[in-house]
């Protein structure tokens, strides 16, 4: 076997259909576009969206609310996590890299340390935002916030 006797196999393909050569071949005429009309036609393409002169659904929704551009999303962390993940590693400093490696966060998100869960360990923490009830938990635990 080599490349000048390569075949598919038997029966999985099949000629293409020769449209519009003669009315023997069975798609000669109109060559299976109908009759007549902007379809048949070479060339015709229809507008994306449009439904025939009915007022297309697009525009019969009605425009709501708005992306604010200049909001800031956070990857909310909460302290059992950090308990958790101290239990695990015993990790004295926790930063933005740290979490990404836990895989608790994507490489450019912004990590906001929230306060569910409980947290005895005295950990230094260094995130962009944390929540109040998160710095006094962590703080009474003996550890340091670190904002970025």
């Amino acid at each position: 076997m080599n490349l000048s006797n390569l075949r598919p196999a038997a029966g999985s393909t099949r000629n293409n259909k020769r449209l519009g050569r003669g009315e023997g071949s069975g798609g000669g005429g109109t060559a299976t576009r109908g009759h007549k009309g902007a379809k048949s036609r070479s060339g015709y393409s229809r507008k994306s969206g449009f439904e025939g002169g009915q007022m297309p659904l697009q525009r019969r929704v009605p425009k709501f609310g708005f992306k604010n551009i200049n909001r800031v999303e956070y990857k909310g962390i909460n302290l059992d996590v950090l308990q958790g993940l101290f239990e695990a590693n015993n990790s004295a400093t926790m930063a933005a890299g740290y979490f990404t490696e836990a895989g608790l966060a994507s490489k450019n998100a912004k990590i906001k340390v929230l306060g569910r869960g409980e947290i005895n360990a005295a950990i230094e923490v260094h995130a962009h935002a944390f929540s109040k009830s998160a710095i006094e938990a962590i703080e009474k635990a003996g550890g340091k916030v670190v904002t970025l």
